[in-house]
């Protein structure tokens, strides 16, 4: 199943803020989105109404800004899972001899970082690869019938427009055009005893969310992304995903941080009734941060194993999550189709009864060459204007 569902936006923070500023900004930030749709259930409204963070941008008047610089097509990091029962599956050795052997034409080292939570291995190429030779690389293990599948670790992004600097036109609460009807879906539900798993950038302490906040995890495993140094990790606190021109990619833009995550969640779930800053869709919910994006944005293996811990799947080396949740947000993707892997741990997810919500994207451009945009069971959101019509930029 996939359901797409219109819905209208705000615009996210552009700083890279000194510490003291930033809580004013984050407080700025934590605005709402809107969706058309009419409720059946108790429990109906709140996944629809979590499904307005999923795609973080402002229908405004005025420009888009850029598009975020799109990568050059060189990898080093790959996912290939082996079949079940097979030696390059359970006997470590051997799996190194074929990987060594898959290497040997071109001059590569080739190692295991981790098992995923899917079942499937992260290797890393001592050299990236660019597209030619990545997929001859790849195509040289696809000829093993004990593979099952090998794709590329491909790096998303946060779906973020940072545009406008006002957050204080909220007509996508109440308008009966563009906007949700919000107050008359409160009377039905404010997602008291749900847990949403916001799969994002993190989270920053905040006095109009911390009441709202559950203990989440840190999923990124590169240090040169995380910013921390310490891999996966129970501290999902948002370090900042600046970067500096040219860090990410060769042309590739200085990014000032985005604090995306709070943003999101601040959407889903600030505290209401008091007396300052903004209210949440749900805010009667509790968010979930699970960190995965940070410098440059985010592999495809770190997120599926937020994806299956959120749901209360096991991931190697992580504690187990004592609080699975309901709703999985993510405002989060790439060009491209939608990866096995994360394909695997979206299923994994709805089979244990999780509603997932992901962002259609900003490119004014079909949904379908976009991942997770493009993936199956889940709820693909896109952004109306204050018309009621597609918001220019929305992918569709």
């Amino acid at each position: 199943m996939k359901v797409t569902i219109g819905r209208s936006g705000g615009s996210g923070l552009r700083p890279h803020l000194t510490p003291a500023k930033r809580g004013d900004a984050i407080l700025r930030a934590l605005t709402f989105w809107s969706t058309r749709l009419s409720f059946r259930s108790l429990r109906l409204p709140l996944f629809a109404l979590t499904a307005l963070a999923a795609l973080v941008v402002f229908a405004s008047q005025g420009p888009k800004a850029p598009t975020s610089h799109k990568p050059t097509g060189r990898y080093d990091q790959f996912i290939v899972q082996f079949k079940p029962g097979s030696e390059l599956r359970g006997v470590a050795s051997t799996r190194q001899q074929f990987l060594d052997q898959a290497g040997k034409s071109d001059g590569l080292s080739v190692g295991q970082l981790r098992r995923l939570a899917v079942g499937a291995d992260v290797i890393r190429t001592s050299r990236k690869l660019d597209e030619k030779e990545a997929q001859d690389f790849m195509n040289r293990m696809r000829k093993d019938p004990r593979v099952r599948f090998v794709e590329v670790d491909r790096l998303l992004k946060p779906d973020f427009v940072p545009n406008d600097p006002s957050y204080t036109n909220q007509w996508h609460y109440y308008e009966p055009t563009g906007g949700i009807n919000l107050p008359a879906a409160w009377d039905q539900s404010t997602g008291a005893g749900v847990v949403v798993a916001v799969i994002d950038t993190g989270i920053t302490t905040h006095p109009d969310l911390d009441a709202n906040i559950v203990a989440g995890y840190d999923f990124i495993s590169d240090d040169k992304t995380a910013r921390d140094g310490d891999g996966y990790d129970p501290d999902p606190a948002d370090q900042g995903d600046w970067v500096t021109a040219d860090y990410c990619d060769l042309g590739s833009p200085a990014q000032d941080s985005t604090w995306h995550g709070t943003h999101v969640a601040g959407t889903v779930a600030a505290v209401s009734n008091n007396a300052k800053g903004v209210a949440g869709v749900a805010f009667n919910a509790k968010v979930m941060p699970l960190r995965v994006l940070g410098r440059c944005g985010g592999s495809t293996s770190d997120i599926a194993n937020a994806i299956v811990w959120a749901a209360g799947g096991a991931v190697q080396g992580v504690p187990n999550n004592p609080n699975p949740v309901e709703v999985i947000n993510m405002s989060l993707g790439g060009e491209g189709d939608c990866s096995i892997t994360t394909q695997q741990a979206i299923d994994f997810a709805v089979s244990r009864g999780v509603v997932v919500v992901v962002a259609a994207g900003n490119d004014n451009s079909t949904a379908s060459t976009h991942e997770p945009a493009n993936c199956n069971n889940v709820i693909t959101v896109g952004a109306t204007n204050r018309s009621g019509g597609r918001a220019g930029y929305s992918n569709y």
